[in-house]
Order: structure tokens, then C-alpha cells, then sequence
């Protein structure tokens, strides 16, 4: 066989080898591509889950805040000293379980706020991202950050308060807001404080808050498990860049 024809058909099969290269990396890119683009869908996805959750910790953190202080408000403006006769208090009385439970309808409305402000900030400054990422290592942001501790705070909040409550409801000896208005409901009063009224709004306010913590609770793991998808995907990125063609 003439060398001229040995050169012809190495290079050609050169050339083949090169196209199938090629291609095979086209075929790669391509489908790298089509993986990124499902996982920031499901990204996108999770996102929403846990936003649409945190709006509702915040519309139920609002509730409980509400007929929690209201039921403060009214104690302070119907409760007398013990040297009054008639008292429509005892003198006895453990107000904690209602502040705990205004405190964590404090905390889950603020923290329901902020998570869900961040949760729409799209971009940062990537001086402030590096420095976040360099301290909390397998977490892709601040707004990771945010997503988790915000909920955490919130359910940590909600555990306390129902712990506290049920502890002191539990006693035999000492009244809460709860136990006293429940006990005189059925007593018409034309004025305040009201104790039908005061005995379902504080129902209704540890239920919430009852509801509150399982609630938290799914959005730390939401939270957490969107974090692991961003951490993912920005691993991808880096190992898998995409190039535009020229």
C-alpha cells in the first residue's frame, strides 16, 4: 500500500475519532444540561412548598399572638387586689403559660417574616455568600441559612410554650387563664372579662400553637432538604460548567 494512502486513511480515521469525540461530549454537555435544569426545577419546587408553609406558621404564629395578648389585656384590666371582696380572680394565679404563649407567637411571627423576606432575595453580594459559606460549610447561602434557623427559632418557641403550658394546666392547685375561664364559662357576664369568650379564644390559641410545632418541624426538614438540592447544584455547576458556544 502506498504511504500516500497509509496517510490518507490515519488521517481519516483521526478525523472520525475526533467527530465521535465531539459528539460524545455534545451528547454529555447535553444531557448535564437536561439534569441541572430538572433539579432547579425541583429546587424551585421545594422552594414554594416551604414558603407556602411559612406563610401559614405566620398566619397561625398571628392568631396565637392575638387571643394570647388580648387574654393578658383583659386580666390586667379586670384583675383587683386581694383585699377587694367579689374578686374575679384568684389570688393564686400562674399567667405563664399565656405569656410563653405570646412569646411564641412573637418569635414565629418575626421569624416567619424574615424567612420569608429572604426567601425572595435572588441575589447577594458574593463577598457576603464566600464569608457565609467559608464559616457554615455544606450550607449554599445565607438564604439557607435564613430558611433553617428561622423555623428552628419557631419551633423551638412553640415546644417550649406548649411544654410550659401543659405543665402548669396539669396542677391541681394553681389556676391558669385557660383553667379559670373554662371553669366559669357558663356564667352570663354582660362585662368584661367575658369567660365564655376568654375560654374559646384561649382554646383556639393552644391548638394553634400546638399545631405550630409538627408545623415548624416540616419546614425545618423542607428547608433542610432544599439546602442539600442547592448544595447539589452548586457542586454540579462547578464540576460542570456550562460553556456558550462563541
Amino acid at each position: 500500500m502506498p504511504s500516500s494512502l497509509k496517510n490518507e486513511l490515519s488521517l481519516s480515521d483521526f478525523e472520525v475519532e475526533a467527530q465521535d469525540l465531539q459528539l460524545q461530549s455534545k451528547l454529555q454537555s447535553e444531557l448535564q444540561s437536561e439534569l441541572q435544569s430538572q433539579r432547579h426545577r425541583l429546587i424551585s419546587i421545594v422552594h414554594g412548598s416551604r414558603l407556602a408553609l411559612t406563610a401559614l406558621a405566620l398566619a397561625a404564629g398571628v392568631a396565637v399572638l392575638g387571643v394570647s395578648a388580648n387574654g393578658l389585656l383583659v386580666y390586667r384590666q379586670t384583675h383587683l387586689p386581694d383585699d377587694f371582696y367579689l374578686a374575679l380572680w384568684p389570688s393564686r394565679f400562674d399567667l405563664r403559660p399565656t405569656a410563653a404563649l405570646v412569646a411564641s407567637g412573637v418569635v414565629v411571627v418575626v421569624s416567619s417574616i424574615v424567612s420569608l423576606l429572604l426567601g425572595k432575595i435572588q441575589a447577594v453580594p458574593s463577598a457576603l455568600t464566600f464569608l457565609v459559606e467559608t464559616q457554615l460549610h455544606g450550607l449554599a447561602g445565607p438564604r439557607a441559612v435564613a430558611s433553617l434557623a428561622a423555623p428552628a427559632a419557631g419551633f423551638v418557641a412553640s415546644l417550649v410554650a406548649m411544654a410550659l403550658f401543659y405543665a402548669v394546666n396539669a396542677s391541681s392547685t394553681v389556676d391558669g387563664l385557660q383553667s379559670w375561664s373554662c371553669r366559669w364559662s357558663n356564667v352570663p357576664m354582660t362585662v368584661q372579662p367575658h369567660f365564655g369568650a376568654l375560654c374559646k379564644q384561649s382554646q383556639a390559641g393552644v391548638l394553634l400553637a400546638v399545631l405550630l410545632v409538627p408545623l415548624e418541624a416540616a419546614i425545618v426538614g423542607v428547608a433542610g432538604y432544599q439546602a442539600i438540592l442547592e448544595r447539589q447544584a452548586e457542586r454540579d455547576r462547578i464540576s460542570h460548567p456550562t460553556h456558550k458556544g462563541r
